[in-house]
C-alpha cells in the first residue's frame, strides 16, 4: 500500500502527508488552474477565429499580360501612295512582327504573328520584360511591321502608319480581364499591302 501511495504521489506532483485537507484542497486548486487555462485557451481561439473572419485571405493577383492588336488590309489601287483605306479589304493569314528594343537599343523581344480570317491580329508578348519601367515600356520600346501577305495579287508593302519602319503602339485604355487572365492591350496600325499591278 505504501508503495502504491508513493507512485501516486510522484504522478500527481504534490507532497504528502496524506491528510484529509491535502486530499480535498490540492486537487481542487489544481482543477481550478486547469479550468482557468482551458478558458484562456478557448478565449484565444475565439479571438483568432474573429480576426480570421474579419481579415479573409486575399486572392493572389493574376499576372498582367501585354498584348498588341491591329488589322491588316489590302489597299485599294486608287489609294496607293496615301494612307487611305477606303475600299480596302482585310487580309487573312497576313504575317506581322512585333519587335521591341530596350533602352540600350538591343532587341529584347521579337515574334511573328498571323492575322485571322478577319484580318485581325492579337499578339500577346509572352516573356516580355521591362528592366526600366519607362524606357522599356512597350509604348516606347515596341513597333509592329508587316512581313508578308498570302495574296499574290496584293503582297507589296505600304508605309501606312509607318509600317515599313515599324508602326508605333497606342494605348486606348483597353484591358482584357478573364477568370485566369488579365492583359493590357495596345493597338498598332492598321497596316496594309497593295497590289503590284492596278488597272
Amino acid at each position: 500500500m505504501s508503495q502504491f501511495l508513493q507512485i501516486y504521489k510522484s504522478h500527481l506532483h504534490f507532497q504528502f502527508p496524506f491528510t484529509p485537507s491535502s486530499r480535498t484542497q490540492k486537487p481542487h486548486k489544481e482543477n481550478t488552474k486547469m479550468e482557468a487555462k482551458s478558458l484562456l485557451s478557448l478565449s484565444l481561439l475565439l479571438l483568432l477565429l474573429h480576426i480570421a473572419a474579419a481579415n479573409p485571405p486575399r486572392p493572389t493577383p493574376k499576372p498582367v499580360a501585354i498584348a498588341v492588336e491591329g488589322m491588316v488590309y489590302c489597299q485599294n489601287c486608287q489609294k496607293i501612295g496615301s494612307w487611305s483605306l477606303t475600299g480596302a479589304k482585310p487580309i487573312a493569314g497576313a504575317k506581322i512582327s512585333v519587335i521591341c528594343k530596350n533602352h540600350n537599343n538591343q532587341v529584347s523581344f521579337y515574334k511573328v504573328y498571323e492575322t485571322n480570317k478577319y484580318g485581325y491580329f492579337y499578339a500577346e508578348l509572352v516573356g516580355y520584360k521591362m528592366p526600366h519601367p519607362v524606357l522599356d515600356h512597350p509604348l516606347q520600346a515596341c513597333k509592329v511591321k508587316p512581313i508578308s501577305s498570302p495574296l499574290s495579287d496584293c503582297d507589296l508593302l505600304t508605309n501606312l502608319n509607318y509600317g515599313i519602319a515599324g508602326a508605333p503602339l497606342r494605348y486606348d485604355k483597353k484591358f482584357v480581364v478573364g477568370p485566369k487572365y488579365r492583359a493590357a492591350v495596345y493597338s498598332a496600325g492598321p497596316l496594309a499591302f497593295h497590289p503590284e499591278k492596278c488597272l
